[in-house]
């Protein structure tokens, strides 16, 4: 078959030799290096790989699984077999999710330019696909996988196996009247828009007719009228319900003639409930659309644990991949652990264990190139300092050096802040989170009193060159506070002054009590807690916490029992207003579920602005006991209907998965609840459930919902096939479809549900 994307692709020279194919080896590691024949398909979107050329060539990866190619000499790991393999002649594939990079190494510069240069050629095509490619694409994928014989045609027998691959478990006398209608050539086989009709057919949507019909006079098309009251009614747009359909009829009307006669045909309405209008997410979300301009302790902030680790805590692999992927996906606060290295340069590694170890300044210039690629919002640099004092410096060194005018090494305007800086104000800056020997007081006492004493020494041009060496090298001796200290304590402090003096806004200090921070500690000072200890005192003292994060920065960690880098759920610390909850971002599941649906929104720009009741430092509230004035509400989700949901295992040809939807809410204690539909048996494709779910919700100010799509089987207690997490508040009423994602949080395009959901004020049977 022709590709459905054939005359749209962008064909250049690039692409035409990806298509005759490239002998590269593929690196693994510094000993893992094979020979690999690589070839673009035909279809120019799938990517093929054999053990030579002519051998047996399996599926390597889709364009759709690629976020980016990379140069050589980006690769840690191709830097490190530099001697082996010029640089030039290497590259990487970055894929979306947490799929492993693949390193590839062509035969000569000009192969891997080619290669480098297709690729992200196409990556940009996909990139700036219209649903309709994206669905073209996607119908392309699975002929090229159902035509088995590879002959560009689909026999009836081949799509018999392509239904199963599909999930579609179908009657064959009535697979055979679908197939013999969009056989139009009589050929016996389906070729391009032959099997696009037979999709079609395939795809009738009669739960969508119904609500089509349940609008529309003739049940041939919505009026503007028609259009603007379902608005209004079902999906509550309200007063924007008569600009909105102009617009939506505007955008997804497939007909000209409809759009200059303002209707709305069937076709145009599915293809408006399935794009990001018609989504579960509000639009309105998706930007920045918060206040970012409050001080940094009134936000949530997406934060990562041990980020150089991308495996386990014991024996796992450090990288900056670690870096790269966690400041990708919007984490503002990164972890590094830095001990002293071979040949005076601090190294990065999980100490005490069999982790593997980085240089610092190699993680230093990561972030400094990765910082503000997803977001311009502050980073936070979180040090677990180890180092002897002469590391130190050499960490104070690369820090300066290597980030320079990104690196915030003073306060904003040089004048003493009563509160820390907001998000705005902080926009591209680098925070250093860690240990100090002094205050910030004394810190801008300092910087004033080394002023006046370079004022004082213009002029004397013979003694300058002798007393700007003293001040580089010893900047404690000028001032004379650190003089006193230093009769005070005859051994050398702990800590560096130079690394001390970058440490602005977030000095660490150790937690005694609530009591305790509020009497000796100031705003910019912050402590760290482990899970355990974080949800010993929520229970023993959850109103303090909340008061306490008002006004200090809180970071919580998992605990260290946790050596397979599993999570803990951040919900439970974010109710108490916690700012960083550090999570290990290498591992998928339930629980990075959850901190990527509350970071979805406010433009994935790593910072959530936490209700109001939690910034306030007279705060009532009580993460265990919440008590009015919150506003409860009752949701109401009625789950109507799967589409193209995909199989968890593909190479179990036969079996046809046995769907069900669980819809679970995270919040305070008493919120934290699930319930799911009945499963249908043995449809992946066209799953219809049309159950309602109730839920009561006491703050839905904290609650997110995740809507879980699993295979029954009573022996696993279910297995996997996708999942949305989204906050309450950003949550969409009406007729909604919900785009799946993977486990991995990568799209399953076009695997959906549609669900109808109805938000209503107070509590069910509540007279108030």
């Amino acid at each position: 078959m022709v590709s459905l994307m054939q005359g749209r692709l962008p064909i250049n020279q690039d692409v035409l030799l990806m298509q005759k194919g490239m002998l590269a080896r593929k690196v693994r590691s510094k000993s893992w290096k094979k020979l690999r024949y690589f070839r673009l398909q035909d279809d120019g979107m799938t990517v093929w790989h054999a053990r030579q050329a002519g051998g047996k060539a399996k599926p390597s990866f889709s364009i759709s699984d690629v976020e980016t190619v990379r140069e050589g000499h980006e690769s840690e790991l191709l830097r490190s077999l530099a001697e082996e393999f010029p640089l030039e002649q290497g590259f990487t594939i970055v894929f979306h999710g947490r799929r492993s990079n693949l390193d590839l190494v062509a035969n000569s510069v000009e192969e891997a330019q080619i290669w480098m240069q297709g690729l992200q050629h196409l990556v940009d095509f996909v990139t700036s696909m219209d649903q309709k490619e994206r669905l073209d694409q996607w119908l392309s994928d699975w002929f090229q996988r159902g035509d088995k014989n590879q002959d560009g045609r689909m026999s009836f027998p081949e799509v018999q196996r392509l239904l199963h691959l599909m999930n579609v478990e179908m009657d064959q006398e009535y697979a055979l009247q679908l197939f013999q209608a969009a056989d139009t050539s009589q050929s016996g086989t389906l070729e391009g828009e032959e099997f696009v009709e037979f999709y079609k057919a395939l795809t009738k949507r009669p739960e969508v007719q119904e609500v089509f019909e349940n609008f529309s006079a003739d049940g041939q098309k919505l009026t503007l009228l028609e259009f603007v009251d379902f608005l209004r009614e079902e999906q509550k747009e309200g007063e924007r319900a008569s600009d909105l359909a102009l617009e939506l009829i505007d955008r997804y009307e497939p007909s000209d003639s409809g759009k200059v006669r303002h209707v709305l045909s069937l076709d145009g309405f599915l293809s408006y409930l399935c794009s990001k209008d018609g989504d579960v997410f509000n639009p309105a979300c998706l930007p920045i659309y918060q206040d970012m301009t409050q001080p940094l302790n009134h936000y949530y902030i997406n934060s990562s644990h041990n980020t150089y680790l991308v495996g386990d805590q014991l024996c796992g692999q450090s990288s900056v991949e670690g870096y790269i992927r966690a400041l990708k996906r919007g984490c503002r606060c990164v972890e590094v652990d830095i001990w002293d290295g071979p040949s005076g340069e601090p190294i990065v590694y999980h100490g005490h264990t069999l982790t593997s170890r980085i240089p610092f300044k190699d993680v230093v210039a990561t972030v400094a190139q990765y910082a503000f690629q997803t977001s311009d919002y502050p980073v936070i640099l979180s040090l677990e300092n180890h180092c002897t004092w002469e590391q130190q410096q050499v960490m104070a060194l690369h820090l300066t050096e290597i980030l320079g005018e990104q690196l915030l090494s003073t306060t904003l305007d040089g004048l003493l802040p009563t509160q820390l800086p907001s998000p705005e104000e902080l926009r591209r800056k680098i925070l250093v989170k860690g240990k100090k020997l002094q205050t910030l007081e004394e810190d801008l006492e300092e910087e004033e009193e080394e002023e006046v004493l370079e004022s004082q020494l213009e002029g004397e041009q013979e003694a300058k060159p002798e007393l700007e060496a003293q001040f580089e090298s010893e900047p404690q001796e000028l001032s004379p506070r650190s003089k006193d200290k230093k009769k005070d304590k005859k051994c050398k402090p702990i800590m560096c002054p130079s690394l001390s003096a970058l440490v602005v806004y977030l000095k660490a200090v150790s937690f005694h009590s609530f009591t305790h921070s509020r009497e000796h500690y100031r705003f910019y000072e912050t402590s760290s807690f482990s899970e355990t200890k974080a949800k010993s005192l929520i229970k023993e003292a959850g109103n303090a916490f909340v008061q306490h994060n008002a006004w200090q920065l809180s970071r919580v960690y998992p605990s260290g029992l946790r050596t397979d880098s599993s999570n803990y759920n951040p919900q439970e610390l974010w109710n108490a207003g916690c700012q960083m909850v550090a999570m290990n971002v290498q591992t998928a599941g339930l629980e990075m579920d959850i901190c990527d649906g509350l970071f979805r929104q406010n433009g994935g720009c790593g910072y959530v602005l936490k209700p109001d009741f939690l910034r306030d430092t007279q705060s009532s509230f009580h993460p265990e006991r919440p008590i009015s004035p919150f506003k409860a509400q009752t949701l109401l989700i009625q789950v109507i209907s799967g589409q193209q949901l995909p199989k968890e295992d593909m190479t179990k040809e036969r079996s046809i998965v046995d769907p069900l939807v669980r819809v679970e809410i995270f919040g305070v204690r008493p919120d934290t609840t699930r319930q799911e539909t009945n499963y249908v048996e043995n449809n992946g494709f066209n799953p219809y459930w049309g159950q309602t779910l109730c839920f009561q919700v006491l703050v839905p100010e904290l609650a997110l919902l995740r809507f879980v799509v699993n295979d029954y089987n009573w022996k696993t207690r279910h297995d996997f096939i996708g999942q949305y997490t989204l906050p309450w508040t950003c949550m969409q009423q009406g007729y909604r479809h919900i785009h799946l994602l993977s486990k991995d949080g990568t799209s399953l395009h076009p695997a959906s549900i549609f669900v109808h959901i109805c938000i209503r004020e107070g509590l069910e049977g509540d007279e108030s």
